[in-house]
């Protein structure tokens, strides 16, 4: 017997626990009130029969106490045990927060360190955000959202993200309108900022755009870097028309244009530069650099294609190149993350830009980054456009103004609501009756939990953040104004998540969504999903999406709550993680291209994020390998990216095996670096973010490191 703790955990039934509450109660009362050992013993026996092949929370327990003590005509024993429990729960309520801020002040936090791999928990400034965020965390949970929502959350049958924003009238992540506020103006910290006059002025504004922003907001951002090749064309301008004035009495007309050319790429050098540098620098509100992508598009008959694919060429040599840590050695910036748009005319069949797909590739194989968009497959899924993904590779739906025109930048996601979908297939033990009951009941409850972030927006005032709403990010608001209209008629989106397809499919049909019959069941899921929030959109005229994404630690999460709870079941929750949405679980022996076929069928259904990836071992030696992939993204698959199996010294940069020394401690051959967290050591087979472990079991003497099971 199970028994389920108010702070969500699920721990074995301890029957001493309940005799001594009600001892407790008993030392308060008289003789002929008291419950004696007969009695206490009709209660266990009570309560075991009804927690019996269940899981019961403390409350339940204790209402089963109250229950029986009556029925028995113990009234004031009752009374005391009542009394007993309020005071108990006065005191929780009271002190709701000190343990988790305290672990995290001495760093003993596991949960929150491995929330946001991009957050470092040890500093001063992101503990201050950390703080804050429990404080928000407990008040939503104890009073702003409804229980129910909130033990669903504990007991891993939904995830709630991003509790610890839900306090404030902030959203999730956003597509900038940079062009408007590059080409318009902006305003920030009340100071005006007019259009920039030169590209690398353009590329400084932006970067305090994007930090202003992140500061304002909890999820990622994306730019789309096309609308800087403008500045770059006016900084050439510029060059040729004070070169002409002072030399064109003195060189020849090629030599001056030499010379424009080498100016310009000197501006050029330095203004991506400063994005790289700026980024990667900065510091947000939440302590941390800001989480944002680069979409890198070039577009056919586009006025400025030139000046494009000469920044794009520069962003990818730049992010080849790494930058410098704190020793000296160059390596691999968390941000900003790249996106590389696959067209006609760069998808490796001899069109105009190969040569920077080529490069693409070699940055890939160094660097892990871009991932890779299809024009051709999104425009087939999102009515001819192309746009990029969100910070958090979320995407918007498609939205047309009063003109007709599609807009897709200036707009934005409310937040996010996970299902489990493994814990349904669980419960149902196979029988799909009783499982499309249970998903549509957990579904009701995601659509609750997920209008509770919407109407948590409703009524915001523009003088929020004006960096959104009143100086072009999104809006240009009066001051004072609500941001409602935003909210409704599909502008923003709001996300419904799901976890472990693949788990769910092995649960209810014995076998992978890979085989027939179990890519049919999983194919049957994903379109209910998808039914569903297009219903709830047409009721609601919210532009609710369905959203397959690396939901890295969440996948464990649920993984590990129904490991405690339901005990240990093959290929589900004995492997430790859940598969990410609808992905190929990491042990299928499946190639690449086989991969991104199957997975490509669930894509066009996830339309509210989805991407897909491979694991390409060796991927520096690899590199022709690579550029097949990469054409095969462009015919067969919206959205994808490389990882690899390489180990990698954040200090020196060494990227081959990092070994274990003689006291069991991780440690870099080339520098002797010890310290973990500048290392990477995780695989990326499973993604697996969470401590690596010693695995003794063969004999006392070989020490085996275990980074997937």
């Amino acid at each position: 017997m199970k028994v389920q703790k108010r702070n969500g955990k699920i721990t074995d039934y301890d029957r001493d626990k309940i005799i001594t509450a009600i001892a407790k109660a008993n030392a308060e009362v008289t003789d002929n009130e008291k419950a004696d050992d007969q009695l206490i013993s009709e209660i266990t026996s009570f309560i075991e029969e009804n927690g019996k092949d269940n899981i019961l929370n403390v409350e339940t327990i204790q209402d089963m106490i109250e229950s029986r003590l009556v029925l028995k005509n113990k009234y004031t024993l009752a009374k005391k045990y009542i009394i007993y429990r309020y005071q108990r729960a006065l005191l929780r309520k009271a002190n709701t927060t000190d343990e988790s801020i305290l672990t995290l002040m001495r760093n003993e936090n596991k949960e929150l360190a491995e929330e946001n791999s991009n957050k470092n928990t040890i500093l001063a400034s992101t503990q201050r955000d950390y703080i804050a965020g429990e404080v928000s965390r407990d008040l939503t949970k104890r009073m702003l959202i409804p229980e129910r929502i909130t033990m669903a959350h504990e007991q891993g049958i939904i995830h709630f993200h991003d509790a610890d924003y839900f306090i404030q009238p902030i959203f999730n992540c956003c597509l900038i309108n940079i062009g408007d506020m590059l080409d318009n103006g902006t305003v920030m910290n009340g100071k005006m900022i007019e259009s920039p006059k030169s590209f690398q002025v353009a590329c400084t504004v932006m970067t305090q755009i994007i930090a202003a922003v992140a500061s304002n907001q909890y999820g990622g951002q994306s730019v789309d870097m096309i609308h800087l090749g403008k500045y770059l064309r006016k900084s050439r301008d510029k060059y040729a028309r004070e070169i002409k004035k002072q030399f064109s009495d003195k060189m020849s007309e090629e030599l001056m244009n030499e010379l424009v050319d080498m100016r310009l790429r000197d501006e050029l050098r330095s203004g991506v530069q400063t994005i790289q540098y700026q980024i990667n620098t900065l510091m947000t509100t939440n302590g941390q650099a800001p989480f944002v992508t680069l979409f890198l598009h070039l577009v056919r008959n586009d006025e400025y294609a030139q000046e494009n694919a000469m920044i794009i060429e520069e962003v990818l040599r730049q992010r080849l190149e790494g930058t410098k840590n704190e020793v000296g050695i160059y390596v691999t910036p968390a941000f900003p993350k790249l996106i590389y748009v696959l067209d006609e005319d760069n998808c490796l069949k001899g069109g105009k830009y190969d040569y920077l797909t080529k490069l693409a590739v070699r940055c890939s194989a160094k660097r892990m980054y871009p991932d890779y968009i299809s024009a051709k497959k999104m425009r087939e899924n999102y009515e001819g456009n192309v746009f990029s993904c969100m910070g958090c590779r979320s995407f918007l739906s498609t939205w047309k103004d009063e003109n007709g025109n599609y807009k897709f930048e200036g707009r934005f996601n409310q937040g996010v609501v996970s299902l489990n979908l493994p814990q349904i297939g669980i419960i149902s033990h196979g029988d799909e009756d009783i499982f499309w009951k249970l998903l549509d009941e957990r579904l009701n409850l995601c659509y609750e939990a997920l209008m509770c972030r919407h109407k948590a927006l409703e009524g915001t005032l523009s003088d929020v953040s004006p960096i959104h709403w009143q100086y072009g990010a999104i809006a240009r608001l009066r001051k004072g104004e609500k941001i409602d209209p935003l909210l409704h008629n599909g502008y923003s989106t709001i996300s419904l998540g799901y976890i472990g397809l693949y788990e769910l499919t092995v649960l209810m049909k014995h076998q992978s969504h890979t085989t027939p019959d179990g890519r049919e069941f999983a194919l049957k899921v994903m379109h209910y999903l998808r039914d569903r929030v297009e219903k709830w959109k047409k009721e609601t005229g919210i532009g609710f999406g369905l959203y397959g994404t690396p939901a890295e630690t969440l996948c464990y999460r649920f993984a590990r709550i129904d490991r405690e709870r339901f005990g240990i079941i093959k290929d589900v929750t004995d492997k430790g993680y859940y598969t990410n949405s609808y992905h190929v679980d990491v042990r299928e022996k499946i190639d690449a291209f086989d991969k991104f076929d199957f997975e490509s069928q669930f894509q066009n259904i996830s339309s509210g994020g989805a991407i897909s990836y491979v694991e390409i071992p060796n991927m520096r030696n690899n590199i022709e390998a690579l550029e097949e992939v990469v054409k095969y993204i462009y015919d067969h698959i919206q959205y994808a990216e490389f990882n690899t199996k390489s180990d990698y010294c954040h200090v020196c940069g060494y990227d081959g095996e990092i070994i274990i020394n003689e006291d069991n401690e991780w440690e870099c051959p080339q520098c002797h670096n010890k310290d973990h967290a500048k290392m990477n050591v995780t695989r990326r087979t499973c993604g697996y973010l969470g401590e690596n472990f010693w695995n003794t079991g063969k004999t006392s003497e070989i020490k085996e490191r275990v980074l997937h099971l």
